[in-house]
């Protein structure tokens, strides 16, 4: 059983969060991948589209989980499942918001309001992108 010590965690940081991969293909040999969001104050992700389901599970603070322009709002305990494809945008409330996500090896992410995805947080596959913190 491999076992990732937190010491061992991969942090990746974008504009909007800090995500800390728990397991994955590369770290754990992960058939799943697992990892922990943390988003400040206020902060909001992009609107974006994922080509699989993700599980979202709140571990502290609030957020609205923004589905198809359906506001739904989390809090500790809650859990979100988020279809594939359907646009999509995580914004923390204002004490912040930390979750811990669970989707499929192979998960990829595309925008939706036309902006620029950070380079350095993805790896480009096709007219979709991986995102740094599931390989």
């Amino acid at each position: 059983m491999p076992v990732i010590r937190h010491a061992e965690s991969r942090r990746t940081e974008t504009p909007n969060a800090i995500m800390t991969t728990l397991a994955s293909p590369t770290q754990g040999g992960a058939g799943q991948l697992v990892w922990r969001v943390d988003m400040g104050p206020g902060q909001a992700g992009p609107l974006h589209g994922i080509d699989t389901e993700q599980v979202w599970t709140v571990l502290t603070g609030a957020a609205t989980v923004e589905l198809d322009n359906q506001p739904y709002a989390v809090e500790p305990g809650d859990t979100a499942v988020i279809p594939a494809d359907v646009p999509r945008r995580i914004t923390a409330a204002p004490d912040g918001f930390a979750a811990v996500v669970v989707a499929p090896v192979g998960m990829r992410a595309y925008r939706l309001d036309g902006g620029v995805v950070a380079r350095e947080c993805a790896v480009p596959d096709g007219d979709k992108l991986v995102p740094a913190w599931v390989v």
